[in-house]
């Protein structure tokens, strides 16, 4: 649910990339950054936050930087707001990413499921990372291809990668370029006069054309200011013309989908995908690391309580079914406006999980902070990071839905139900309650559901 935006034209670039940003907000997202080729090296601007933080850094680096000579304005550059999934939310983490030689930046959406067996390669060939996201690798395998070809050195990277994820990379050497890639996550090209765009939706270039030209997965992309040449994987030409989009800004906003609700409804898979993706990184088991349960305690639960209200307290019930039948643990499941005023029986040696889809629903933070006081773990589900759910908590499961704006929840409540099927099968992982065969086969059927969905 991240937001990729490049321009490749002959107009300074950094504020239409900002522009394009603001315009992917509805999306959600906890970071953003901006790199630009200037005067033959990328210059680089990231921070936490919303994009005015980074507008900020923009005028602070230009303010604070002696510059003797005006030099011409960048006109090539990529942008992107992330929505964390590999490492926490700082400013290193936050992309565009580079390698080694600080030549190569990318700007990513999705997940690089093998990213952890690449790192180990690449570092042990010298390359030195400086985050601790999956996505870094990716800049890091197009330096090590790159001999002046920036489209085959993307198509030799796209061949090691494995997962579900979009991608735009450009080169201190190419300032003419753009090279993007996709596998299963949205990319679009949008064609202007003497100017070309690569984003994740139309809204980021529509203000500036209405040229749009779709990618489809599997297909590599490459923009300059004459328009969008694109190849298959293997580097064969693909002809794709540019349709006229004629959405109204609203209707932008709702990638052209009639109602929000609509949209929301067909961004179900990409949902679930980005929710459990990297925490299936193999066949016979689940990566809780980012979650700070102890082991051991999973494997002593004593009993689990869910609390949650409106469509968070159904996706609790489908998560009940899930943990009984899986890891054996009893589950009790609560209103949570009806547990926070009865006197519930709960203690150490049991797990209360509060589901909330913005982290701020009163009555389920009510029922977390009063079993918190009790000695009971808590375990928040919750797709906002920062949220006060995400504060009230000992750990959190972020589900990574993006911004829900109709009323109705759809991807949200899927996310839930996927998220609550991961922790029913980490937890027979560690109790030992299924057989490796069948959880293994729980693990594929939940890696299918994405594209079943």
């Amino acid at each position: 649910m991240c937001g990729i935006v490049g321009y490749v034209g002959g107009r300074p670039c950094r504020d239409l990339l900002v522009a394009g940003l603001e315009k992917l907000e509805y999306r959600g997202y906890d970071s953003a950054g901006v790199s630009v080729i200037e005067d033959g090296s990328v210059d680089s601007v990231r921070a936490v936050g919303n994009l005015a933080n980074l507008r900020a850094a923009m005028d602070e680096q230009k303010s604070g930087g002696a510059v003797a000579v005006v030099a011409a304005p960048a006109t090539t550059g990529v942008a992107h707001t992330r929505w964390a999934t590999h490492g926490r939310v700082t400013e290193e983490n936050a992309h565009p990413h580079s390698d080694t030689s600080d030549r190569v930046h990318i700007v990513l959406n999705g997940i690089v499921e093998n990213h952890a067996k690449l790192r180990a390669r690449l570092e042990a060939e010298g390359q030195e990372f400086s985050s601790e996201t999956d996505a870094e690798v990716v800049a890091h395998l197009i330096a090590q291809h790159y001999d002046g070809d920036l489209a085959a050195a993307v198509r030799a990277a796209f061949a090691d990668l494995r997962g579900h994820y979009a991608f735009v990379a450009m080169h201190a050497d190419r300032p003419d370029q753009l090279v993007g890639a996709r596998k299963e996550c949205p990319l679009v090209a949008g064609v202007g006069e003497d100017e070309s765009f690569l984003a994740s939706a139309i809204p980021a270039f529509l203000a500036e054309t209405r040229q749009a030209v779709a990618i489809e997965n599997d297909e590599i992309v490459t923009i300059d200011a004459s328009g969008v040449t694109i190849t298959d994987a293997e580097g064969n030409p693909v002809e794709r013309a540019a349709e006229e989009i004629d959405w109204d800004e609203a209707a932008a906003e709702k990638d052209g989908y009639e109602t929000f609700m609509l949209k929301e409804i067909h961004e179900q898979a990409d949902a679930v995908a980005e929710t459990i993706a990297d925490r299936l990184p193999g066949d016979d088991g689940v990566d809780f690391s980012e979650v700070e349960l102890d082991d051991d305690f999973l494997r002593g639960l004593r009993r689990i309580v869910i609390v949650a209200c409106g469509t968070s307290y159904h996706a609790g019930l489908v998560g009940r079914y899930a943990i009984e039948e899986w890891a054996r643990v009893p589950v009790e499941m609560d209103i949570a406006s009806e547990y926070r005023y009865r006197n519930p029986v709960v203690g150490e040696g049991d797990l209360v999980i509060g589901i909330t889809q913005s982290g701020e629903t009163a009555d389920t933070l009510a029922a977390m902070r009063l079993a918190r006081e009790r000695g009971a773990r808590v375990l928040a589900i919750t797709n906002i990071l920062g949220s006060q759910a995400t504060r009230d908590a000992d750990a959190i499961l972020y589900t990574r839905s993006g911004m829900e704006i109709s009323v109705a929840a759809t991807k949200t409540f899927v996310a839930q139900v996927a998220a609550m099927y991961l922790l029913g099968l980490r937890l027979a992982e560690l109790r030992g309650t299924l057989p490796p065969e069948r959880l293994a086969e729980l693990i594929a059927e939940l890696k299918s559901l994405p594209s079943t969905v």
